[in-house]
Order: structure tokens, then sequence, then C-alpha cells
């Protein structure tokens, strides 16, 4: 199906908003990217452009093509201006309300039946998400970017309940004219990528509380061992460990099976602030990097 997708919108200027953008505008395609916290546009812009640099002097890229993405990219504080926008993608904080309280309102600005309202999360039901948008509940989709967004090369597409073959058609499309490989899920809780990968996280965490071995070990057996690129302690520490938790507490819920709770240790290095590379310190501590 062809892409006719000229301007997208992107809600939310942090590490995976600013991704998102970067990548499309790269594919030649205009982008508006919002975000109403203060200093996040600017540390956005700021990011594009060590990021874009960085691909020129490693040859990635040209300085043309650099350029080009740069001014294909605009910022706004206010939603005001996605106004002529054929798509948007959702990339903030992972609470329910929140993006219900988003969805709704973009539903109402954005009544063309053309423009498709998509998510990024990663967890979060996107039948649920739909549901605040009323009759817009067709034209909402998962889009699912994996960080770091320019370099990972999987965006999973979930589709809702309500989910039109159109709009799951057209995501697709435009994640392959992004330069990603789409591949389709349906809607469950944590989708694939989580369902298969949080568990597992869990389960190194299960035995670093148990004293199977230290981190550096059960890393380092995960990776020479399975050939991840990255042990799970690690991972876990770079995607956030408030956000595995909150991802095991949606499976847990969701899937109502006992072996899905958020191991007492992981919870622990949350309740004592210890997230991971965002704060400094998790299972590792980066202070000193």
């Amino acid at each position: 199906m062809a892409d006719t997708v000229k301007k997208i919108g992107v809600v939310g200027a942090g590490q995976m908003g600013g991704g998102i953008a970067q990548v499309a505008a790269m594919a030649g395609i205009e982008v508006v990217v919002h975000d109403a916290f203060p200093g996040a546009i600017d540390k956005c812009k700021g990011l594009h452009s060590k990021l874009l640099a960085r691909a020129v002097e490693k040859q990635k890229i040209t300085q043309a093509d650099m350029d080009g993405a740069l001014k294909r990219i605009s910022y706004t504080e206010s939603l005001d201006g996605f106004k002529g926008v054929d798509w948007v993608v959702e990339a903030i904080v992972e609470d329910a309300k929140v993006k219900h309280d988003l969805f709704q309102k973009l539903a109402t600005m954005l009544p063309d039946e053309k423009v498709v309202l998509a998510t990024n999360t990663s967890s979060i039901s996107i039948t649920q998400i739909a549901a605040a948008a009323g009759d817009a509940a067709h034209r909402i989709v998962g889009m699912h970017f994996f960080n770091p967004v320019p370099v990972m090369q999987l965006v999973e597409v979930i589709r809702g309940m309500q989910t039109s073959d159109n709009v799951v058609d057209r995501t697709v499309a435009l994640a392959e004219r992004m330069g990603k490989t789409p591949l389709k899920a349906n809607d469950r809780p944590g989708f694939v990528s989580n369902r298969v990968l949080m568990p597992l996280i869990n389960e190194a965490f299960h035995a670093l509380m148990e004293g199977v071995a230290e981190p550096e070990a059960i890393d380092g057996i995960m990776k020479l061992g399975c050939n991840h690129p990255m042990g799970p302690l690690r991972l876990a520490d770079f995607i956030g460990l408030d956000t595995c938790v909150h991802i095991m507490n949606v499976l847990h819920e969701g899937l109502g099976n006992p072996k899905y709770a958020p191991c007492p240790l992981l919870k622990q290095y949350v309740a004592a602030g210890r997230l991971g590379d965002k704060s400094g310190a998790g299972v590792y501590d980066y202070s000193k990097k």
C-alpha cells in the first residue's frame, strides 16, 4: 500500500520521541515535535544536531542529509502546532490516564478520518487507549519503536480491537518508509517483545537476589552463552528499572499469573531510587561515567 504521509506530529521530545522525529525527518517526512515540559524542546533540538553531526563524522550520512533533516523538523510547545499533520505518534510517559487524556484531545482536534493516531506504548493496551478516543478508535494503532530509535530496526505494529485493516496497512507502509522492519502483534499484555523480554530480566533479578551469581557473571553468561548483545541486568539499567517494574505489573495484572510478579529485589532497587542509567545507578554504578 502506498504511503502518502507528508507530515508527522510527535508528542514527546524525550529520547524516544526525539529519535522517532529524527528517523522520520531522515526519511524525507516533515515533522513537528511537541512537548510542554520546560526545557524539553531545547534539549531535543540539541540532541538532533549532536546525533546527526556524529553520523556525518562517521560518514553514515552526508552534510546535505543532515541539513535537510534538520530543516524538516520544527518544534512547538502547543498541540495547536499539529494542524495539518497526516499522522501523530505519541511517545510520552507510560501512564494510562495521561495517554487517555491525550488521545481524547487528539481525536477531537484532528477529526479527519485519514489522520492516524499512533502510540509508542511498550505495554499499555491499545484497545484501552483507543476507548478514550470515542468514534476515532479505529484510527488508533500501536507503533512501538525501540531505543535507540535511529539504530534499532524493529517497529512492533499492534492492532487494537477496533483498529481498522487500512490503518494497520498504512502503519506497516510508514514504518518501512522510515527504514524499519514492521512486525505485527495483537493487543495482549506486553505484546510480544516485552512479554518475552521482561520475564527474562525478572528472572535475572531472582538469580541475583538468590545469590546464584554476581551481576557481571549473570550478564556475561547470557552474553557469551546465549549470544545476547547486552546482559539482562545491564539491559534493565538501560531501559530503566522503574519501567521494568511497570511492565511486569501490567503483565501480572493482565495475565493473572503470579510468575509475572516483579522480583522483590527489582522493586527494592526502584524504591531506593536506583533506576539505572537515568539516575546514575541501578544494578551497576554509572556515577563515574
